[in-house]
């Protein structure tokens, strides 16, 4: 546990030249071009090289290969993530560009059929993608403005901000997130020259971080939550939609009910959901840092970001993001080192609360008068197939955005992606209300198999996982259907809560944030978190006792079951209005762990154990009997 040597996290800061890993030494030499426009043109294999491979994560590009087709030979792909500032706005006429894209070269999925996945990072991706394709891919969306620089990489990836903010009256916490994003983003040159895109499509700006040759040490992830008021009595409500602390540095408003507006910011530093089986590594949310002025804002953010490209480990990828300095050096010690780079702030706020995750489903009045509707659409997947696993059996999805965005283009409609993976239509004028709602309900929206989706189905989600994804140990997005198909026939759909699945450790939908999380750990299995919440306030843990791990592989069979035991066990025993989530925090880990021994159903499965993982959070977030 924490303190003990071997069971820690150790990242070697200010990493010394001879012990860079291999990716640090790409990066250093390669410019960000390398031999990366000869390997793209050379059709004579389908895959990359090494060096080629990781230095395309920063122009957004993951080389992959069809998790379901064994044998040596693999069948390589590519998948392409666009980058989407605060999830857009997408105009009509961009958005047929990105559908088009997909028809064009994102229809290679066993299934059959084009796709697009939306992102809890509010990016756009394009799977199952062949090398031939990815060059014009490239260029296409460059021309829309949007770009898949950034969309991967050791950089400041794609910068979040709550999207129906770009709405409001008095903060706009999405334009944030797009004057950032061009702050941050990587420079144009490298990325003209590998893919011959127009030069006149993507310019660097006239103030732009400088990445230096070695970028940064890994992945850095920044987001801008909001604050609304309600247009029917101007009540101001906090809104954390984008979970702010789950980022290397979330930025929430302040407001000034005297100046009526955002004049300050509370900043939170060190989060992070990615693990990393076999090694001591965690996830955990972002600690309170301070307090900045506007004004003072693009310094403190440099500044954060130096300190960690200086210090962050560079030999260790696993520990090389910027939670593991933080956990070493302490939040003190990285206040230091950014006040001596200059930044102004002041010490955090006691007891602020950047609000609850909001979903932004169904309609919304905004300030201008206008109406916004906000799409559930199940684990991010917009296509006009079921696909593997029948993920929707909700009608077709992209045809239904796609022909809704040509319909209303007159007035002026736009789209935003949420950090929850689904869609925002926006300015649809009042009086066209009717017309919408029929026109959704043509495509089969708002219904799964012929039932309404239930509350908690709208509350979860996935992961991609398998067969798609390189990393994922099984599925997730494949699964994430069936489990809520299984608990709602069990009569658990009215129920207030969440679950997230991810396919491994990675944990890309962040599942520990949910009420109940499952993250994949092997073939057809998923280990348990738990202590997180359905507004995504708190941060989830593994099941661990006296050094035990336990429901650290459950079979998939077996996930129902569980999840319906966790529920029973809250309603016949929580306080009033207290959440399942909250149950679990009250009882305590070895309460819970009890509970599980007794119980008929989930006794067998608590007879298997692992040792525990680091958990440095643990005593803080669980009563201790």
């Amino acid at each position: 546990m924490p303190g003990t040597p071997g069971k820690s996290p150790e990242p070697l800061f200010h990493t010394p030249d001879d012990q860079l890993n291999k990716v640090e030494r790409y990066k250093q030499d390669s410019a960000l071009v390398d031999d990366l426009p000869r390997q793209y043109r050379d059709l004579s294999h389908d895959d990359l090289a090494d060096c080629a491979e990781q230095i395309s994560k920063s122009h957004g590009i993951y080389l992959e290969y069809n998790r379901a087709r064994t044998g040596r030979e693999k069948d390589w792909m590519f998948m392409v993530r666009v980058s989407i500032p605060g999830g857009g706005a997408f105009t009509a006429a961009q958005w047929r560009v990105f559908d088009e894209i997909a028809n064009k070269y994102a229809d290679h999925n066993p299934a059959g059929g084009p796709s697009l996945r939306l992102t809890t990072r509010q990016n756009v991706q394009y799977h199952w993608v062949k090398k031939p394709q990815i060059i014009p891919l490239v260029q296409e969306i460059a021309a829309t403005g949007f770009y898949t620089l950034n969309g991967c990489g050791d950089n400041v990836r794609n910068v979040m901000g709550c999207p129906l903010s770009k709405y409001s009256d008095f903060y706009n916490a999405n334009d944030l997130a797009r004057q950032y994003a061009a702050y941050f983003r990587l420079p144009a040159a490298p990325h003209i020259q590998v893919f011959a895109i127009d030069p006149n499509a993507i310019r660097d700006e006239a103030q732009q971080y400088d990445y230096g040759p070695k970028l940064l040490n890994r992945k850095f992830k920044l987001a801008f939550s909001a604050v609304h008021r309600n247009p029917s009595n101007g009540e101001i409500q906090y809104d954390n939609c984008v979970e702010l602390r789950t980022n290397e540095v979330g930025i929430a408003p302040i407001y000034d009910p005297k100046a009526d507006r955002v004049d300050a910011f509370m900043l939170y530093v060190g989060g992070g959901q990615g693990e990393k089986n076999g090694k001591p590594t965690f996830a955990g949310h972002g600690l309170p840092f301070g307090v900045f002025k506007r004004k003072d804002l693009m310094l403190g953010l440099k500044s954060i970001v130096d300190v960690h490209k200086e210090w962050g480990d560079r030999k260790n990828r696993h520990w090389a993001r910027l939670k593991y300095v933080i956990n070493a050096q302490g939040i003190d010690w990285y206040r230091q080192q950014v006040r001596q780079r200059g930044a102004e702030f002041s010490m955090p706020l006691p007891d602020f609360d950047p609000g609850a995750r909001m979903l932004h489903h169904g309609w919304m009045t905004l300030p201008n008068k206008k109406l916004a509707y906000g799409a559930y659409v199940e684990c991010g997947r917009l296509t006009d197939k079921a696909g593997l696993g029948d993920v929707q059996g909700s009608g077709p999805l992209k045809s239904m955005v796609r022909r809704t965005m040509d319909h209303f283009e007159a007035m002026g409609i736009e789209l935003l992606i949420t950090p929850n993976q689904d869609l925002i239509f926006a300015n649809i004028e009042p009086e066209a209300k009717d017309e919408f709602d029929a026109r959704l309900k043509e495509f089969g929206h708002g219904s799964r198999k012929g039932k309404p989706y239930s509350r908690l189905r709208v509350l979860s989600g996935a992961c991609v996982g398998l067969p798609t994804c390189r990393l994922s140990y099984t599925e997730s997005e494949q699964f994430e259907p069936e489990l809520i198909d299984q608990l709602e026939e069990l009569g658990y759909g009215d129920v207030n809560e969440s679950i997230g699945i991810t396919g491994c450790e990675r944990q890309c939908f962040r599942p520990a944030t949910k009420t109940l999380g499952w993250i994949g750990q092997g073939p057809d299995m998923y280990g348990l978190k738990i202590g997180g919440s359905e507004d995504a306030r708190y941060q989830g843990q593994w099941l661990v006792e006296d050094e035990q791990w336990y429901l650290r592989q459950v079979p998939r069979d077996q996930v129902a079951a569980v999840c319906a035991f966790l529920f029973d066990d809250h309603a016949a025993h929580k306080l009033e209005d207290e959440d399942l989530g909250a149950y679990l925090r009250r009882i305590g880990m070895s309460a819970l762990i009890a509970k599980l021994k007794e119980n008929q159903a989930t006794a067998p499965l608590m007879q298997k154990t692992a040792t525990a993982p680091f958990q440095p959070q643990l005593e803080h977030i669980f009563a201790q009997s």
